[in-house]
């Protein structure tokens, strides 16, 4: 094929497509995203955009039977890296390993020596300090922070401290302060994470409190060279949409943009296909794992996965007949599996251009850095050290 000079990588947030061998160490042997969200949804939703590209071809999928002719490339791809992480599946997309895991406080909550640590330096009492929903610790804390002054931590299943604050009592500028103590504490190795939220909201009462958009990351950077530094080296375009700038910590990133929805960032990556440019348009959709897979509510993201389709059909219709277009996922979350965790599975690949005139099963791939590895051929830069590309596939 010729070189591209306009692609789209779509990650459907812990969208997972089953367990492989390497599931069972982490408790995960028998999860399914994909096909366990639809087993246990109540009513029919149907994803006829998806199974035309072939999704419905990798597992069961209840009321979306297999496509016989698909009309794109379509596979599945296996991690490298260990744990089951949102910035490690990113990272390991664009062609680099994690080999070993971020620190997660899911179960226990954080230490009381980094709470000391981060009382002493910050000034504030800290309550919380758990794993929990934030819009639910909110209400729960919330009318007693306003009284006493204290902020609120928590955690989730992902390597993240998140510090919820009301803006209007304690002012941005003090919230973004005390985050950022938070995140030179948590450099230590005994209590890396990967991030550190800033989550600022309004409100007087329980009833009333909303997280505004304020909301600010301080990530840490990829521990290796990705190739989206590569692509931004050599002059390309590299469109952020979603969580991606947070995660990859701005770097490579040429354009970000920030999303309050998973709807909302399919709206902009359509905005983006109408425009101009000459490299990659890069797009998260955060919500199937954060508002669904974490509440273990397989109602609510086969709904959602249904809405995304819908908007898919749009993006199907105005990409150029040389884009190509490349949908997969970072992770599983099965929403039906126990606890609130991340379930470590293996991840689709769908790959589409109008310009194909064929369209089969790849082999499976074994690392998630054959994403990576294919836009760095497309675009002749330098190839990760992870990964293999899949554009000799692509006819």
């Amino acid at each position: 094929m010729k070189t591209n000079k306009r692609m789209f990588i779509i990650v459907i947030d812990s969208l997972g497509v089953g367990y492989d061998d390497s599931s069972e160490k982490y408790g995960d042997k028998g999860a399914n995203t994909l096909k366990h969200i639809f087993e246990s949804a109540q009513n029919d939703y149907q994803i006829p955009n998806l199974r035309k590209l072939g999704l419905c071809n990798l597992t069961d999928v209840k009321g979306n039977p297999k496509d016989s002719k698909p009309i794109a490339y379509f596979g599945k791809m296996h991690e490298l890296s260990v744990g089951k992480d949102t910035m490690t599946g990113h990272w390991e997309l664009m062609g680099v390993l994690t080999s070993a895991p971020f620190v997660t406080f899911t179960e226990s909550g954080f230490p009381k020596e980094l709470i000391d640590e981060l009382e002493e330096k910050t000034g504030y009492k800290f309550i919380g300090n758990k794993a929990a929903s934030g819009t639910e610790i909110i209400k729960e804390l919330g009318e007693r922070q306003m009284q006493t002054k204290e902020m609120i931590i928590y955690t989730s299943a992902d390597s993240v401290l998140q510090i919820a604050a009301n803006e209007e009592v304690f002012g941005l500028d003090e919230i973004y302060r005390v985050n950022q103590i938070a995140r030179e504490i948590t450099l230590k190795p005994e209590w890396y994470v990967g991030r550190v939220i800033a989550r600022p909201f309004v409100g007087n009462s329980k009833d009333n409190f909303t997280r505004t958009s304020n909301r600010h990351d301080y990530a840490v950077d990829p521990t290796g060279h990705t190739v989206l530094d590569s692509l931004k080296e050599n002059g390309y375009d590299v469109i952020s949409i979603g969580k991606i700038n947070d995660i990859f910590n701005t770097r490579g990133i040429t354009k970000a943009i920030k999303s309050k929805s998973s709807i909302e960032g399919m709206d902009q990556t359509i905005e983006i296909a109408k425009e101009d440019f000459n490299g990659i348009c890069f797009t998260n959709l955060v919500d199937f794992d954060a508002k669904w897979g974490h509440r273990r509510d397989p109602e609510g993201y086969a709904k959602e996965l249904e809405d995304f389709d819908k908007k898919l059909g749009v993006l199907l219709s105005v990409l150029r007949d040389d884009d190509i277009l490349m949908i997969t996922a970072d992770h599983g979350n099965d929403p039906t599996w126990s606890g609130s965790d991340h379930t470590r599975e293996m991840v689709p690949i769908l790959i589409y251009s109008k310009e194909f005139k064929e369209s089969k099963e790849l082999d499976d791939s074994d690392s998630f850095a054959a994403v990576g590895a294919t836009i760095a051929e497309a675009f002749a830069i330098p190839n990760p050290p992870i990964g293999k590309s899949l554009l000799a596939y692509l006819k």
